[in-house]
């Protein structure tokens, strides 16, 4: 099964002399039981303007309820070097292998303020807080 979540809180860079893109997800989130599963995401990005009923969709939804694809039309592009699928509406693709990951948690967190992005009833804090899934970069294209 394939899923798509819009994301907001990523970043690119490089780590261990490798191209990587690091994504955070809630650990109540079905990326993120997919992700326990494959280690592998694609991050897909439009090259024009971006239809926000994608974003509504993908932000507010979960895979676990509806399939995002069929409900908004999406198609996918055959990897090149990863099990993950791009998107073809999202054309410029990021093939990503996860090399580490790093559950975040309340301890850590060094500036009281970001406490505000957290639930402040008692949860299970692997649902609340994010893992930072360290993807290395396999392959970068555009797709047709």
């Amino acid at each position: 099964k394939v899923n798509t979540m819009a994301i907001g809180w990523g970043m690119m860079g490089i780590q261990w002399n490798k191209p990587v893109f690091i994504a955070l997800v809630r650990g109540c989130r079905h990326t993120y039981s997919m992700l326990e599963k494959n280690p592998e995401f694609t991050v897909n990005i439009p090259l024009e303007a971006l239809d926000k009923n994608i974003i509504r969709v993908t932000g507010t939804t979960s895979g676990r309820d509806i399939d995002k694809f069929q409900e908004l039309g999406l198609t996918t592009e055959e990897p090149e070097k990863i099990s993950v699928p791009g998107i073809c509406q999202l054309p410029l693709t990021l093939e990503c292998k996860v090399l580490y990951k790093q559950q975040q948690s309340p301890e850590h967190i060094m500036d009281e303020e970001l406490l505000k992005h957290y639930s402040k009833a008692p949860v299970n804090i692997r649902d609340d807080y994010h893992t930072a899934y360290y993807g290395q970069i396999m392959a970068a294209y555009i797709a047709e």
